[in-house]
């Protein structure tokens, strides 16, 4: 039930206390676990960029819909994902796995040209729509990850993606903005939301039996 407590602890914090920084350790295993997430066709088709600069996390707010817990927050990871599929990328993931087991270059090369027969006639559009996906698997375990150490989160959509990959440059490493999730440590005082009840949908609504 550990896992269950964890996430009953958790909710999307409106406020940090920006005094209070998560300890690199820590900061490592929520990333980690992002990592560690599982993706279509084992591609990772996502990475994480890691912002403490308090400047740039400032710019970021007016970009993100005016949400200072940006600013005030220890770290913020922007979830990025590719822009499209290449054969190239797909060939790169798959090098390197064959690689790391000891088998040959080319062991999967039946299975990657099926990836690239149904990814590359794709638009870039589809490809991102796909990737996109991605990159929320990695955000699920990174948020539970961070519930676990009692580092508290917020998983955030509200923003201009165009304006925040032209800030941070995504582009041109093949990436476009997905979601942020900004980490750190409540401020009691000042966010609405931290002793307000923890309310989801009752079990009978949210689960559908098909017997």
């Amino acid at each position: 039930m550990a896992l269950l407590d964890d996430l009953k602890w958790r909710y999307a914090t409106k406020a940090y206390d920006s005094t209070k920084k998560v300890d690199q350790k820590d900061v490592d295993k929520i990333i980690e676990a992002a990592r560690l997430a599982p993706t279509s066709s084992g591609l990772q088709q996502f990475r994480i960029m890691v912002i403490t600069n308090q400047e740039l996390k400032e710019k970021i707010v007016p970009i993100a819909m005016d949400q200072k817990n940006i600013a005030q927050c220890s770290h913020l990871l922007v979830f990025a994902a590719w822009d499209r599929y290449t054969e190239e990328r797909i060939d790169d993931v798959y090098n390197y796995t064959t690689d790391q087991r000891g088998l040959p270059r080319g062991r999967f090369d039946s299975y990657t040209n099926k990836l690239k027969t149904l990814y590359l006639p794709q638009t870039a559009e589809e490809n991102f729509a796909h990737t996109a996906r991605q990159a929320y698997i990695g955000l699920g375990l990174a948020l539970a990850q961070a519930a676990e150490l009692k580092v508290d989160s917020t998983p955030m959509e509200g923003f201009d993606n165009s304006a925040l990959d032209e800030l941070l440059d995504l582009r041109s490493k093949g990436l476009r903005s997905v979601v942020l999730m900004p980490i750190g440590y409540r401020d009691t005082t000042n966010d609405w939301l931290v002793n307000m009840k923890k309310v989801r949908n009752p079990k009978d609504t949210f689960i559908i039996e098909n017997k």
